[in-house]
């Protein structure tokens, strides 16, 4: 009798090992395909002719409005042209102003919460309260009313949205700086007689810097999202330049009889969120960086 109860209890204790392991597995798997997707989609950006050597202007009258088949494997839009190629070379662009709008929001979010966390006092709270203005407007309301303000085009959209994306690395970075600060190496760095500029970025910087990173990674899918979206509105690029937005929006009007022309380049645009999404949970998670 003894044996069974210890047998049973063995079972009852490895059965959340290996749910753990279970877990862990399948995040670990969530994770690299969540980076395959995004190198897949670089990769796109980087060298568009090899992944589709079509001309993405050119089209074919007899074969518009085809569906995805093993010549076009997502189909021809209202002018004939392959669908596939036209979304790989819209990669160029629309990560070209998600990468910029990205760098934006971080290297000024990244100044705007070290000066505020280290300094303090009425700085602190002056900046911190135009940081809270700001993150009570959504991010998407925020660029289209700086876009609209700086006019059409790929980089003034990627402006747009950079600047809409600096609260959030703001208020991240303040808060680490502040957490930093107190660190007991801080304190003994100052006592030293180390100059404090220069324990501001040995020191507060270099081991604050990690949750913004992380954070990086997840509003890359958010800037992707927005400037697809300033795009669909028609801010971007001016046709027949492709973008993802503008693919989607070209397809609005043949939806009950092409769904393939704004379904498919969506689901593109889905996957590389999601990815980004998870990668930066994954970072900041693990601390990996």
């Amino acid at each position: 009798m003894t044996d069974v109860v210890s047998t049973a209890g063995a079972r009852a204790e490895s059965s959340p090992d290996r749910l753990g392991v279970v877990k862990a597995l399948r995040a670990n798997a969530s994770t690299a395909l969540s980076v395959v997707v995004l190198l897949t989609v670089l990769g796109w950006a980087l060298a568009p002719s090899i992944f589709a050597d079509d001309d993405p202007l050119r089209g074919v009258p007899a074969q518009k409005l085809r569906g995805p088949s093993a010549r076009h494997w997502l189909g021809t839009d209202n002018l004939g042209r392959d669908l596939y190629t036209r979304v790989v070379h819209a990669a160029e662009l629309s990560l070209t102003a998600t990468v910029i709008a990205v760098a934006i929001g971080l290297v000024a979010g990244t100044l705007v919460g070290l000066v505020a966390g280290s300094a303090g006092g009425v700085v602190d709270a002056g900046l911190m309260r135009i940081v809270d203005v700001l993150l009570s407007i959504p991010e998407l309301l925020s660029a289209l009313v700086l876009v609209t303000a700086l006019g059409f085009g790929t980089r003034k959209v990627a402006i747009a949205v950079g600047v809409a994306l600096i609260p959030a690395f703001a208020r991240v970075m303040r808060a680490e700086v502040a957490r930093v600060r107190r660190a007991p190496y801080v304190e003994a760095a100052i006592a030293s007689g180390v100059r404090w500029p220069a324990v501001l970025i040995r020191h507060v910087l270099r081991n604050a810097y990690a949750p913004v990173a992380a954070l990086a990674a997840v509003e890359f899918g958010v800037a992707v999202l927005a400037v697809s979206s300033l795009s669909f509105l028609g801010y971007g690029a001016p046709p027949p330049a492709p973008e993802w937005g503008s693919l989607i929006a070209a397809g609005r009007d043949y939806l009950a009889t092409a769904w393939w022309m704004t379904t498919l380049p969506g689901l593109v645009i889905v996957a590389v969120v999601l990815a980004a999404q998870r990668l930066g949970r994954a970072l900041a998670r693990d601390g990996a960086l």
